[in-house]
């Protein structure tokens, strides 16, 4: 194979494209639009992130003054804990309109997530949110299809292809150098793309961070790769075909299926072959659960009767009140453990239909390279399903922290002869409540989220693979005339 040849031919269809004034308006338009969203996206998050920490620092605040307080009254009085996003949620949102970002912690109860955009806003934002890697996703492909759907079609039409092939060209060295054209020609849209969030890596007091650069790095080879792989089908697809009429309504057909029909497809026989649990059944399930193990609330239940007379023989007393120890808070601390587990078990069967819900999608990446680009997309970006459950996990591990906390200090400070939380009496100090760390919500590290998306980034190896064997093996079997 004659690189020069290659080159010459993708020097040509670039110029040849650039023939066409209607390119320089779909450019402007593109560009108007990335420029839009951009911008759009930046304010979005430094608005988001605001609000955030401004609430968590009020948050926090009132925590620390609460006055001198008995520790269960205080355990109930309970915090929030919000979630930061991460950076590159400017160019991916994923699933951040969908997903609540605070959440209320306080002993014996576990609250969701609340407050998504998606609740707040109207009914157009369920419809999809528009972003960066939308338009790289959904809306450059079908370009990049309109661009090069003509770009073997149009040589057989007028005859040029036979003379290339009299010539001296050989036919997979007219398919490489029409994709590398083609490449050529759509860097012009993607590259503003990745300039965007490129920029986003010296967010942090204009220094770059290593987590967003190494991730910044990773969503570009992922991209590179990805209109690769779209320009040399829509090149083969191109010589495959009889004339430039039924190349498009093929490529147009692929975009349908394997952009649209298939993603949601995935996504609705999910949903069917594993039902999840509504909020309100999975809050019955636990509270079902609960009541079958015991509550550390009712003075006479079986269980918790049957603990205190064990404490009461192994310490060789005969009242709670004799106890080194105040017997209350070592009940909370007892029901707070029990009622944490029980949770934790259910919420795990939970997330785990969720993950078999999505496997049906993550495993069709092999089959088609738009759902690895976009969950790989995703994940780099801080914004999957994953990064959500690991929220989720951080706010509930704090939250029993925060319980068994106030559970200790009422067994270390609070009295026995103590009859209720109520008053002045039987209290601590508030320089107790500031002794508490406050919530620090962490991202997922990148070489977790590569493992987990391992299998996204082989399938777009392995598409491109193919695509040059394709080209390289079988180009004989392409019609010149």
């Amino acid at each position: 194979m004659k690189k020069q040849v290659v080159v010459l031919i993708a020097k040509q269809f670039f110029k040849k494209t650039f023939n066409n004034k209607g390119l320089f308006v779909l450019l402007f338009i593109y560009l108007t639009i990335l420029g839009y969203v951009s911008i759009n996206s930046w304010n979005a998050f430094e608005k988001h992130n605001h609000v955030v920490e401004h609430h968590q620092e009020k948050s926090r605040q009132s925590w620390e003054d609460n006055p001198d307080k008995h520790p269960h009254r205080m355990a109930h009085f309970g915090s929030f804990a919000f979630r930061l996003q991460h950076p590159l949620s400017i160019f991916d949102s994923g699933i951040e309109s969908y997903t609540g970002n605070s959440i209320f912690l306080e002993a014996h109860k576990q609250h969701t997530a609340n407050f998504s955009e998606a609740s707040l806003s109207t009914g157009l934002v369920r419809f999809g949110d528009l972003n960066i890697a939308m338009l790289l996703q959904l809306i450059l492909p079908l370009i990049i299809f309109f661009l090069g759907y003509s770009s073997i079609t149009s040589e057989k039409e007028n005859g040029t292809l036979k003379i290339m092939h009299i010539q001296g060209s050989k036919i997979k060295e007219i398919l490489l150098g029409k994709s590398l054209g083609l490449f050529f020609v759509s860097t012009l849209f993607f590259i503003p793309g990745l300039i965007a969030l490129w920029s986003i890596s010296f967010l942090e007091h204009f220094t770059a961070n290593s987590s967003i650069v190494i991730r910044a790095t990773l969503i570009t080879i992922s991209y590179l790769l990805f209109y690769i792989i779209l320009c040399c089908i829509t090149v083969i697809l191109s010589g495959l075909s009889k004339n430039s009429n039924k190349a498009l309504l093929s490529l147009l057909g692929i975009w349908l299926l394997f952009f649209i029909i298939i993603p949601k497809t995935a996504q609705v026989i999910g949903n069917y072959t594993y039902p999840n649990l509504s909020k309100i059944e999975f809050k019955a399930a636990i509270e079902e659960e609960v009541s079958k193990k015991g509550d550390s609330h009712n003075p006479n239940d079986p269980y918790f009767n049957s603990l205190r007379d064990s404490i009461l023989k192994a310490n060789k007393i005969t009242d709670v009140k004799d106890l080194p120890f105040n017997y209350s808070g070592f009940l909370m601390s007892k029901g707070e453990k029990q009622s944490a587990i029980i949770y934790s078990n259910q919420h795990q069967k939970l997330i785990k239909t969720y993950r078999k819900q999505n496997r049906i999608t993550n495993r069709l990446v092999l089959i088609n390279p738009y759902l690895a680009i976009k969950n790989l997309s995703m994940s780099l970006s801080g914004t999957d399903f994953d990064t959500y459950v690991s929220f989720l996990s951080q706010t509930e591990n704090y939250r029993y922290q925060q319980s068994q906390y106030m559970n200790d200090l009422q067994m270390k400070y609070i009295s026995n002869k103590a009859k209720s939380s109520e008053g002045k009496v039987h209290v601590v100090g508030k320089e107790n409540w500031k002794a508490l760390p406050a919530f620090n919500y962490q991202y997922i590290p990148i070489n977790k989220t590569i493992i987990k998306q391992l299998l996204a980034i082989v399938s777009l190896f392995v598409w491109l693979l193919l695509t040059l064997v394709f080209m390289s093996k079988f180009s004989n079997r392409f019609k010149i005339i």
